[in-house]
């Protein structure tokens, strides 16, 4: 088969990094065209330097890293060091990255690359704010129709929010770029907070990746450990919740996740609901459908197949 051409926009983050993992240990599915950072859970200068630092991890020093959008297109920059330490990947020391950081903006390669390659090619996976997405969009509105679809997690229904008590914190960091991707046309599948925290890092799942004998499975076992620790006395879980690999496995195995086409609206002007995803799951509006917003997970078959893919690196 041929692989499926991908560009993941991200913000490192343990669980991108996990993300970033899975998609590199499954390359007869996925080709991933290059790796765009964009502020979020951490400033830019960590974030491009996280992707770079995974690309070497996995072997891929071959895949190229852009640097993005370093703010919100309105807002201040609002972070999550609180979750993934100053860093954004706190837990195991690692080395600085050797492989270059590309010259070109993350911004122009999105735009340049959705030019290049044939219409309805390309599929992209935001894995944080959805500010570069935007931008490109905003900057170079003939993309738009070349776009595959766009899967991405972010948002949140039956869960309301994480960051706010209404909004979950990629939306959040970021509405005015959100709404300007939900009102594009692009098809958009939706991995929200209701089916990340379903994947739950529990201790076994962690005591697997260990088990692996590897240097991926070490640092897998050790990002999540760190992750968990946050999430596990918020929410009183017996872990923390996947939230960014949501999207490659279901770009691998998209019967593991099941959900409800539906219109999903972002909130921009309340202060007090800024960034929640209203999402009509109960289908109360004559609002079109514009995304299909996951709302369910094997659990269980997610975990065999994150074990599986990373234990190939």
């Amino acid at each position: 088969m041929t692989p499926r051409k991908i560009i993941i926009d991200t913000d490192p983050g343990q669980d991108d990094a996990v993300a970033l993992l899975l998609a590199f240990a499954s390359p007869q599915e996925l080709d991933v065209l290059g790796v765009t950072a964009v502020a979020g859970n951490v400033p830019l200068a960590l974030t491009q330097k996280n992707a770079r630092i995974v690309c070497e991890l996995a072997g891929r020093k071959d895949v190229p890293v852009f640097a993005g959008c370093d703010r919100p297109m309105k807002h201040s920059l609002v972070t999550a060091e609180h979750v993934h330490g100053k860093t954004g990947l706190d837990g195991p020391q690692l080395a600085d990255p050797v492989m270059p950081l590309q010259a070109q903006h993350a911004v122009d390669f999105i735009i340049e690359t959705l030019r290049r390659e044939a219409p309805g090619t390309v599929t992209l996976v935001p894995l944080g704010p959805l500010t570069n997405i935007a931008a490109a969009f905003t900057r170079a509105p003939d993309i738009v129709s070349n776009v595959q679809e766009i899967v991405l997690m972010g948002g949140a229904y039956f869960e309301v929010g994480n960051i706010t008590p209404a909004a979950e914190f990629n939306i959040y960091v970021d509405p005015e770029a959100a709404e300007i991707v939900f009102k594009s046309g692009i098809p958009l599948v939706v991995a929200p907070l209701d089916v990340t925290h379903k994947v739950l890092t529990t201790a076994p799942h962690i005591a697997g990746f260990r088990a692996m004998g590897t240097q991926v499975g070490d640092m897998v076992a050790a990002w999540t450990d760190f992750f968990e620790r946050f999430d596990k006395e918020k929410y009183g879980s017996e872990g923390a919740p996947l939230h960014d690999p949501c999207t490659i496995a279901y770009l691998l195995q998209p019967d593991l996740f099941s959900g409800r086409q539906i219109n999903v609206e972002i909130e921009t002007q309340s202060e007090l609901t800024r960034g929640m995803t209203v999402a009509d799951w109960w289908g109360v509006t004559d609002r079109a459908p514009n995304a299909l917003f996951l709302g369910n997970v094997d659990a269980e078959g997610f975990f065999e197949l994150l074990t599986t893919r990373l234990a190939r690196l």
